[in-house]
């Protein structure tokens, strides 16, 4: 699924660790020890396990192999779907210059599946069987999730698809390097966050009336994809064992809510970009 973020977000997991020592940190002789303060949202963690291998390592592992496989396969099939649905939302753009924009962001994404089915391939696994488990699934919730309009199919990509990215990046903090350099190079904004940011504001200025139909569109939306990556998840032993801590080093079920709580934050501060209440 294609990634569609705010300019300035901040929940990205990142890749490397960062720490400071006791010295930097201020701790003076002699004086109180207090307890560290909680990690803030996509605070860096520590590379330990299969976070700080590579992909040669991680993958003698057949459950963490089978894990990134599928991992790969739904990552390639909501690509592709990002490319065929930004081909038909050009069609219902009022100008020009907005369809040509979506096309350039459609073509990045059809690179973007195009570097993962090649990968599927280096590491001997057909892209086609990795992808069609998740046809199913991803099918219906575009289904269930048809725009009946222009602003309504910006407001999908933008805060539907961007909850699938959030959820992919979470998990990729937990993934071997060479396998995390792709998910995260996949998951770069196409351009399509400050277009949909742009155009949806200034709608809602010519119009304000168009907000609370917005508002209202962007909550389903929010349910929906929850709901449908937990079902893919659910669905996947390899990838459930991956989240609730089997094969993915330090993710336990505590770990799995708060991941879920600040996907929900993101999506607060995405929908405040647009103008719209959450």
């Amino acid at each position: 699924m294609r990634c569609m973020e705010t300019p300035d977000d901040t929940t990205k997991p990142a890749a490397e660790p960062a720490a400071e020592s006791a010295a930097e940190a201020g701790t003076g002789a002699g004086s109180a020890e207090e307890p560290a303060a909680a990690p803030e949202a996509g605070a860096a963690l520590p590379a330990t396990g299969i976070a700080a291998q590579d992909w040669a390592s991680a993958s003698a592992d057949p459950r963490y192999r089978a894990a990134v496989v599928d991992l790969l396969g739904a990552l390639a099939y909501g690509e592709l779907a990002a490319f065929e649905r930004l081909a038909e939302d050009a069609k219902l753009a009022p100008t020009l210059e907005d369809k040509a924009q979506l096309a350039a962001m459609a073509a990045a994404e059809f690179h973007h599946f195009q570097r993962l089915r090649d990968r599927l391939e280096e590491v001997g696994e057909s892209a086609n069987s990795a992808m069609e488990p998740f046809g199913t699934a991803l099918d219906e919730f575009h289904r269930q999730t048809a725009p009946s309009d222009w602003l309504e199919g910006l407001v999908k990509a933008y805060v539907g698809d961007s909850i699938a990215s959030d959820f992919y990046r979470e998990v990729a903090a937990r993934l071997d390097t060479d396998t995390r350099t792709l998910v995260l190079a996949v998951l770069d904004d196409t351009g399509h966050a400050t277009f949909a940011v742009e155009k949806v504001r200034a709608a809602i200025e010519a119009e304000p009336r168009v907000g609370g139909r917005l508002a209202l569109w962007a909550r389903r939306l929010m349910g929906e994809a929850l709901s449908q990556a937990q079902r893919v998840v659910a669905d996947r032993d390899a990838l459930s064992t991956m989240l609730v801590g089997g094969v993915a080093d330090g993710f336990d079920l505590a770990e799995v809510g708060r991941m879920f709580s600040r996907i929900t934050e993101a999506h607060t501060k995405r929908m405040a970009a647009l103008g719209l209440a959450a």
